[in-house]
């Protein structure tokens, strides 16, 4: 990688032809990387039986993935700034590439275990670096259009992993769970070579290097403790509770860090004051106990309450990935040219009608019923989505994008999987003693109106959100323009 000792342009905007390819490439990086997650995760049991290993250490394939996924988040945007954010997603996909073969090559589960690190490392430094790359590329006016064509893949690769992870489990050999990565990554590499913006770096730009060492282990932290909640115990095990709180002191640390320091730091903590970035984060926080429950929950449901195989689970919740592109290929147009706050309101609106078809489902029947929710589901996610992803961005100057794709990347990739593992929670105690079906169906049932009752939480803060008008007419700070490269 290579840097200059100037600062790189303010402004590098391209035309739509142009911004439409950047967008294709970027979407490859996205799409494999969240593919991966649901790939693998639905194919842990067979992984447990295949290296004859306890369930305890076979979780690590995937808990080893995400840790290193969170860590490296918070490093991104000093990456692009340092080396330029072409080279930095370029050394990302590669670090993807070589852990998805090197995991496809190895026979030995600890062996695999670390592969999947390295996998992990390249894959958090992925989305906050697009996010960076596709906002200047863009412009504020059409920001819009690209984060949606960008995030569309990353919607839709987790519905779709779950078919193929099935598929490659009762076709292929598990290896091609990784194996599958490798084609994907070298087109988006040959591609990003010729057709992402070149952008130099800034030589000298330090490490906020007391900022690293802060958060960095501190989101770590919490990602783990999250992850233990869903165990035994919950909140109240020593492994959940402990990392959590150390975690949230090293944050709450980083963030009066942040406040003081003179040079800047990691993560600058004062966007999160800004009412459209604050809102925007909050409710996708918020998201975790919703919809991001639902990709959790759905799965469960089908299997335990309603028998279907794996693979049969994955055809059906593809009727969550139709509801997205709907929403992106029918309803983006209008939803652009209507109040912001109403759209992501109608979206979680949706989404709640989505989650009732669940909570008063049977055990058998109805099968039509529930895909409409599921359908529903995904068109309110999507609608949800993509305008608190342009407005959390839509208004950043040139020099802030990269941290504030970081920024918003943690709030992402922490608030998620906080959701999950409490709605986790919820389902196993209602779960405990529930020796029948229509036990287990009752668990479920109460589980999804959890979801339900919670989804009201950023269906309110849509309400507090700027209107379109006045985040339009917001004053953006100026900027001289450079021309494409």
């Amino acid at each position: 990688m290579t840097a200059t000792d100037t600062a790189p342009p303010a402004m590098t905007t391209v035309s739509d032809r142009r911004l439409s390819l950047i967008s294709l490439v970027l979407a490859l990086g996205v799409f494999i990387t969240l593919l991966d997650t649901t790939i693998v995760n639905i194919a842990l049991d067979h992984l447990h039986t295949v290296f004859d290993a306890s369930v305890a250490q076979t979780q690590w394939v995937a808990t080893g993935y995400l840790l290193a996924f969170v860590s490296v988040i918070p490093v991104s945007g000093w990456l692009s700034e340092r080396f330029g954010a072409r080279n930095a997603w370029m050394f990302a996909v590669g670090a993807f590439l070589a852990g998805s073969l090197l995991c496809g090559l190895t026979d030995s589960l600890p062996a695999l275990i670390a592969f999947r690190v390295l996998q992990g490392t390249g894959g958090g430094l992925v989305m906050p670096i697009t996010l960076s790359i596709v906002t200047r590329a863009a412009g504020p006016e059409r920001v819009h259009k690209a984060t949606a064509a960008v995030a569309l893949p990353g919607l839709l690769g987790p519905i779709l992993g779950s078919v193929l992870g099935g598929l490659i489990v009762q076709s292929l050999s598990w290896h091609w769970l990784f194996l599958i990565n490798v084609p994907v990554c070298l087109a988006a590499l040959i591609l990003g070579r010729f057709l992402l913006p070149v952008a130099t770096g800034v030589r000298g730009h330090r490490l906020d290097i007391v900022g690293f060492l802060l958060l960095t282990p501190g989101v770590v932290a919490v990602a783990y403790g999250i992850g233990e909640i869903s165990g035994k115990g919950g909140f109240a095990a020593v492994g959940a509770w402990l990392p959590l709180a150390v975690g949230a002191v090293l944050v709450a640390s980083f963030s009066v860090h942040a406040l003081r320091a003179r040079r800047p730091a990691l993560i600058d903590v004062r966007m999160f004051a800004r009412r459209s970035f604050g809102l925007s984060s909050v409710i996708t926080f918020a998201g975790g106990f919703s919809t991001y429950a639902l990709s959790f929950l759905l799965p469960l449901f089908h299997q335990q309450v309603r028998g279907e195989t794996v693979l049969h689970t994955g055809l059906l919740l593809i009727t969550q990935g139709l509801g997205t592109m709907f929403f992106v290929v029918v309803l983006r147009g209008l939803a652009q040219r209507l109040d912001s706050r109403f759209v992501i309101a109608a979206g979680m609106g949706i989404t709640m009608i989505g989650i009732v078809p669940f909570a008063l489902a049977d055990a058998h029947g109805g099968t039509a019923l529930l895909l409409a929710g599921q359908f529903a589901q995904g068109l309110g996610f999507a609608a949800t989505t993509f305008p608190v992803t342009t407005l959390a961005l839509a208004n950043l100057s040139h020099d802030e994008t990269p941290r504030a794709g970081a920024a918003f990347s943690v709030v992402q990739r922490v608030g998620a999987p906080f959701g999950v593992a409490v709605i986790a929670m919820i389902l196993q105690h209602r779960l405990d003693g529930a020796a029948t079906t229509a036990a287990a169906l009752a668990a479920f049932s109460g589980t999804f109106w959890w979801i339900f009752g919670l989804s009201a939480v950023p269906l309110t803060l849509a309400f507090l959100v700027p209107s379109q008008k006045r985040a339009d007419a917001a004053p953006e700070p100026t900027r001289p323009a450079a021309p494409a490269q």
